[in-house]
């Protein structure tokens, strides 16, 4: 069982606060951009080896951009190069701009089955300022239409936001909730440098991100959730009935993937290999078949680490025997986890870790007290 990531670096506009790979001008390249990820398909066939593709996901930047016959021409390479299972899971994010009833017929006649909407927020000061290109209504008829035409839904909001309040987030929860799809994700807001937020925040137009705040809004996230009959299975994803993201769940459990496309990571269990973050470079290095990756062999100590930071944020935890199996856990490292057990941030039961409600607010700080150096 694996999966296959694609990425597709093409956006109408760029919002205030991303920094993922993406352009909004390749209109001149698009062709080729198509071209080479068919071709990095084709060459990449062994990475996997003989392992059943069980999860597609097509990833952005903005695959709804992608016309018929271009989605059509990725499927059908993956069909005609790997093995796939018949009940593949295969998940397209999309923006609620480009949801209509006939991009919907289209996906749902090339095989897509779940979609990923970007709603990030329902109040439209929200939207305008993060330059996102849908508008509040938008994010209303989008869910009710994709839900309408069968698809599964994962729908994405933002928390932790200058000039909100608690009551704003809340208002936000129960407005998704109402629209009652099957999987959420929320995720907090993280400034990066590079991004125009940052440059708001620096310059005074907007106020900085209180993680005061954000710690209040995850709690009121969590408590909302669990309300409404969703479980947490992971720090930022919540499901009804178990309709958790396979892909997603895959990364998270350490089941190999490949990444086509630029910026697209690939991991096969003893190696991480990286393209490029450049869209000319990607296109011209899979032409000519030149180098447009990097690429790092794990350690033991690597994947004891990775084991652990990705475990712990979910449902299933980190087993203990399988992360000794990895490398064998230090003094420190048991001291350490005595002391998180003390201050009830981190459980054991029957050999596995789980992180605490309290303990959830602190994940990545947890993880990398534990982390082998």
């Amino acid at each position: 069982m694996a999966g296959i990531y694609i990425h597709i670096p093409f956006c109408k506009q760029k919002c205030t606060y991303c920094d993922f790979h993406f352009s909004t001008t390749f209109t001149a390249y698009r062709e080729k951009m198509i071209e080479a990820i068919v071709e990095e398909l084709k060459t990449r066939v062994n990475y996997l080896g003989k392992q059943t593709i069980s999860t597609l996901y097509f990833g952005g930047g903005t695959p709804s951009l992608l016309t018929q016959e271009e989605l059509k021409l990725i499927v059908e390479t993956v069909h005609q190069n790997y093995r796939v299972e018949p009940e593949i899971e295969f998940t397209l994010e999309a923006n609620p701009d480009d949801i209509t009833i006939e991009q919907l017929l289209m996906w749902k006649a090339e095989g897509v089955n779940r979609l990923s909407i970007g709603l990030q927020s329902f109040l439209q000061e929200d939207l305008d300022w993060m330059n996102r290109a849908h508008s509040a209504e938008e994010s209303v008829s989008a869910v009710k239409l994709a839900k309408e035409h069968g698809f599964s839904l994962t729908v994405d909001l933002i928390y932790g936001l200058p000039n909100r309040t608690n009551f704003d987030w809340e208002y936000n929860i129960e407005k998704l909730v109402a629209l009652s799809p099957d999987h959420i994700s929320a995720y907090c807001l993280t400034v990066e440098k590079r991004t125009a937020l940052y440059k708001l925040i620096e310059k005074g137009d907007l106020p900085e991100v209180g993680e005061d705040d954000q710690s209040e809004q995850f709690e009121i996230l969590v408590r909302k959730m669990k309300e409404s009959g969703y479980q947490q299975y992971e720090i930022s994803n919540f499901a009804k009935e178990e309709a958790y993201s396979q892909h997603n769940s895959n990364y998270w459990r350490g089941v190999n993937y490949l990444g086509i496309g630029p910026s697209a990571h690939s991991f096969d269990g003893e190696s991480r290999r990286w393209n490029v973050s450049n869209n000319p470079q990607y296109i011209k290095g899979v032409e000519e078949k030149t180098n447009y990756f990097e690429e790092e062999i794990l350690t033991p100590k690597d994947m004891f680490n990775e084991l652990l930071l990705t475990g712990l944020r979910t449902k299933w935890g980190v087993n203990l025997e399988l992360l000794s199996f990895k490398h064998c856990p230090s003094k420190q490292f048991y001291k350490q986890l005595d002391s998180f057990k003390e201050f009830e941030l981190v459980n054991e039961e029957e050999g596995v870790l789980y992180l605490t409600e309290k303990g959830k607010l602190q994940a990545d700080h947890i993880a990398a007290m534990l982390f082998l150096e």
